[in-house]
């Protein structure tokens, strides 16, 4: 195969963090407004990520909009399995972070072992392609929990989630201009990019009561999503669309 993932380039951060933004403001419109309830929008949400995740894995090369459907729907997913352990089961969101933590340590740890790299400019294997989606699932999941320890918590806010988060995105752009590992700058990055997705989504959603600024779920969401998809259309017919032959890409 070739390889499965897009470039990293400034418009794969911008929609995956515009995807973790739908991810938060998504769940909460299905889940209270649409009044599904949390466990209705998992089964839901998860039949489509497996559908999705069926086409993804079918293809032989990188199609922007197949992957992109699919990192947002393992947005939503994650997210909703974060809200299940901590509405439903009453697990801390100390403990689910660091299970989530820990879940992914072990995600990589195997990975590594099997493939001897971690790097995402190689998924050209089922295998390594099925590593990747688990790291992505588990990253979501982890940066909701660690999102929400942070936010609510311990009372950062989200307006200072936004920066603190966005300042913290930056330092390990910073670390790797700087010559730092290329492979955890980027899975730290990735991880940060979702509660800084969920701190954004949350201040433009949110009632003014609740420190937002009111646009409510259903505009956030469709704002969000109408970007995406230009981006991802643009994508599809001027740029990484096409398929790269290089496999050291």
């Amino acid at each position: 195969m070739l390889n499965k993932v897009p470039e990293v380039t400034a418009i794969f951060w911008g929609i995956k963090i515009l995807s973790t933004t739908v991810g938060e403001t998504g769940a909460d419109y299905l889940a209270v407004h649409v009044g599904l309830g949390a466990g209705p929008t998992a089964i839901c949400m998860t039949a489509l990520l497996a559908a999705a995740l069926l086409l993804q894995l079918s293809r032989r090369a990188y199609v922007p909009w197949i992957y992109w459907l699919t990192v947002v729907l393992v947005s939503i997913v994650g997210t909703q399995l974060t809200d299940l352990l901590t509405d439903k089961l009453e697990v801390s969101l100390y403990a689910s972070t660091a299970a989530f933590a820990c879940a992914l340590a072990a995600t990589f740890a195997v990975w590594y072992g099997s493939e001897r790299t971690l790097s995402i400019h190689t998924i050209v294997t089922t295998r390594r392609e099925l590593f990747y989606w688990t790291a992505i699932l588990f990253t979501f999941a982890l940066g909701t929990a660690a999102g929400d320890l942070a936010t609510e918590a311990i009372g950062l806010g989200f307006q200072l989630g936004v920066v603190a988060f966005g300042a913290l995105i930056a330092a390990m752009a910073t670390a790797y201009y700087l010559g730092a590992d290329p492979v955890l700058t980027f899975w730290l990055a990735y991880i940060l990019t979702r509660p800084l997705g969920a701190s954004l989504g949350d201040l433009l959603s949110q009632s003014r009561d609740y420190g937002g600024m009111g646009l409510g779920t259903i505009q956030t969401s469709v704002a969000f999503l109408t970007v995406i998809v230009g981006l991802v259309a643009w994508l599809t017919f001027e740029g990484d669309g096409a398929r790269r032959t290089d496999p050291a890409q």
